[in-house]
């Protein structure tokens, strides 16, 4: 007999370039429960981008309309274009026993903390030092010299956020890294008040239920 289990938001934060997206793909791969958050955005659909499983493209106006009916569990507008959290898929994957993980900043995990913090772990990934983090922006040749400075001056305000984090991670090696989140995922779904069906297992025990 099984005891059934509430999901639970993960979210990982991080500075561009300490690793949280290698992490996340990481997880992704390795961890059967856990799906990704599909955001909502008033962004133009790039090519390629499926609506529904990149993004859930919608216009400014219904964007409004989604935030005035407490559609979303978190929203933020992020250079011109505005992204936020769908609550009901949320909610019915955490029903379900299904672990949703989040890629967002630590203004959008501060509005998960008020909107649903029984279900939120959060983990924050620094970086070993800040010549690592610009030799990691660097090498992947995306960005110009600029739009490297501006990451990094960005990086300082978003790792001093690090104590509204429940947990956090020194990404110096990548297999270490995802073992850690994987340690923190497999003891928060142990939690008791996430085993929902729990009271039902132990009482089952007690009555002699299952004994062959």
């Amino acid at each position: 007999m099984a005891i059934t289990r509430r999901g639970l938001m993960l979210v990982l934060s991080s500075p561009s370039g300490a690793g949280k997206t290698t992490i996340s793909r990481r997880l992704l791969d390795e961890e059967r429960t856990l799906f990704m958050s599909v955001s909502a955005t008033t962004r133009a659909r790039r090519p390629g981008e499926v609506d529904g499983r990149d993004y859930f493209f919608v216009d400014p106006t219904e964007f409004n309309l989604m935030v005035n009916r407490g559609e979303l569990l978190e929203h933020a507008k992020v250079f011109g274009n505005y992204y936020g959290t769908p609550r009901g898929p949320v909610e019915e994957a955490l029903a379900a026993g299904r672990d949703v993980l989040f890629d967002i900043d630590w203004q959008g995990t501060q509005q998960l903390q008020d909107s649903a913090p029984r279900d939120l772990v959060s983990v924050f990934i620094l970086p070993p030092s800040t010549r690592e983090l610009e030799r990691r922006l660097r090498a992947r040749a995306q960005d110009s010299d600029e739009v490297v400075a501006a990451r990094m001056a960005k990086a300082a305000d978003e790792i001093s956020h690090y104590p509204e984090y429940q947990y956090i991670i020194l990404n110096d090696d990548i297999e270490r890294s995802v073992a850690a989140v994987r340690s923190i995922l497999a003891a928060e779904r142990l939690k008791r008040e996430r085993q929902v069906g729990l009271p039902d297992f132990v009482k089952g025990l007690r009555e002699g239920s299952g004994d062959d």
